[in-house]
């Protein structure tokens, strides 16, 4: 019988055997105690060779392509409402020239690659911040869409200050 004092010593109760009847074997395995005075096998196999050159450091699954471009395209509202802004400032400003629209045409697109940059950055930070440094999972590009949109807003803003009748408009109307 095991101590009473230490609750977590194993209780057993012995049975006087019976004729006829074989007690069950015991396992050689038993929980917290160790065997001991039993000869060791010798390990006759290797342990098998792990390729760690595929290993990441997350540990979160794999997810499929179409995951991520559904998770990109999620606030791309905001993007696509900044652009069109840009676009229309941009056509005010490049029709009120009245010359050539190749350097005009040359600016826009140089402004959307700019945006698309910026877009990546934002998406880079947000990994690197919220993934990496605090462990969040990123639901969506809302935030990134938003930086991208508030840029292309103030390119269009930026379009509308270099066309003359509508600085000339502005003035007139706050009265400068």
């Amino acid at each position: 019988m095991a101590d009473q004092t230490q609750p977590w010593a194993e209780r057993t109760v012995e049975v006087p055997p019976q004729p006829g009847v074989v007690p069950p074997q015991r396992d050689a395995f038993r929980r917290g105690v160790a065997a001991v005075g039993q000869p060791r096998t010798p390990r006759t196999e290797q342990f098998p060779a792990v390729d760690t050159s595929d290993w990441t450091a997350d540990s979160a699954p794999r997810r499929p392509m179409g995951w991520h471009l559904a998770q990109l395209r999620r606030g791309g509202e905001w993007s696509a409402a900044g652009a069109l802004f840009a676009f229309v400032c941009w056509g005010i400003w490049a029709i009120s020239g009245r010359g050539d629209l190749g350097t005009p045409l040359l600016t826009f697109v140089l402004s959307l690659l700019t945006a698309v940059g910026l877009f990546a950055l934002a998406r880079l930070v947000g990994r690197l911040v919220l993934e990496r440094q605090l462990g969040r999972v990123r639901r969506s590009a809302r935030g990134a869409h938003l930086v991208t949109a508030l840029f292309l807003a103030g390119v269009g803003v930026a379009y509308l200050q270099q066309t003359e009748w509508v600085v000339s408009a502005w003035n007139w109307v706050t009265g400068n």
